[in-house]
């Protein structure tokens, strides 16, 4: 039985997206489309999706396929579509989204993920608050104000 993966419909509801992992050792997966097997190293994995370095060169987006990747949980094979090219600010990198992934496949790839995002492999962004932001540019602001009133003196001629 095959388990779809979460699409974005309800775009409005505000929903953090899934860490971003690198994906060490330059891990290998085997990718088929139209019963063509083919080589690709994978550069990045989230729980929706990644991007890998593909041995026959980009795949038109929109195609989809199917990706089997070792993880040391065992072989996790899912129904993938290629997107675009130039991922990850890598030209040759092409991204993918998952579209369906059995349930032994789930249970593995969550735990290999789990695992190198505790191993700290995650690419962690540190969401500033409102609060923050505003610190930060009256912090800003002191500066420039302090350098102006210190370098203001300075240059005073005396009467």
């Amino acid at each position: 039985m095959l388990l779809t993966m979460p699409q974005k419909i309800d775009k409005l509801r505000k929903h953090s997206r899934p860490p971003r992992i690198r994906v060490p050792n330059q891990e290998k997966a085997i990718f088929t489309v139209d019963n063509q097997k083919f080589l690709g190293i994978v550069q990045r994995l989230s729980l929706t999706g990644g991007s890998a370095l593909l041995v026959k060169g980009p795949i038109p987006e929109g195609t989809c396929g199917e990706m089997a990747l070792s993880t040391v949980f065992g072989k996790v094979t899912a129904h993938i579509e290629f997107l675009h090219t130039g991922a990850d600010g890598v030209p040759l990198a092409q991204a993918f989204r998952f579209l369906a992934m059995d349930g032994v496949s789930t249970q593995r790839f969550s735990a290999a993920a789990e695992q190198m995002q505790t191993a700290g492999f995650a690419d962690v962004e540190q969401k500033q608050t409102p609060i923050d932001v505003g610190f930060e540019r009256l912090r800003e602001s002191v500066r420039q104000i302090s350098g102006m009133l210190t370098s203001g003196r300075g240059t005073r001629s005396k009467a």
